[in-house]
């Protein structure tokens, strides 16, 4: 299997494709299914194996939440 390469991007959505693409991910944890989303061209798997977690930053005054999803490739 060759090794995919590193990457660390962030996509900036509008509400309502944000909001859809929330609604995909939330039918797909739902339901047990593989989430499937492409982002800046490139499409990505999500197992159903794969951990949630939500994050809360703060700084000065700069907030910030973020929707986590975590697996590993083995």
């Amino acid at each position: 299997m060759t090794e995919k390469k590193q990457r660390d991007i962030e996509k900036q959505y509008s509400n309502a494709e944000f909001a859809a693409k929330l609604r995909r991910l939330a039918d797909a944890v739902e339901s047990g299914a593989r989430f499937e989303i492409q982002i800046a061209g490139e499409r990505i798997y999500v197992p159903v194996r794969a951990e949630y977690s939500v994050e809360h930053e703060r700084e000065g005054k700069e907030e910030e939440i973020e929707f986590q999803i975590k697996w590993r490739n083995d």
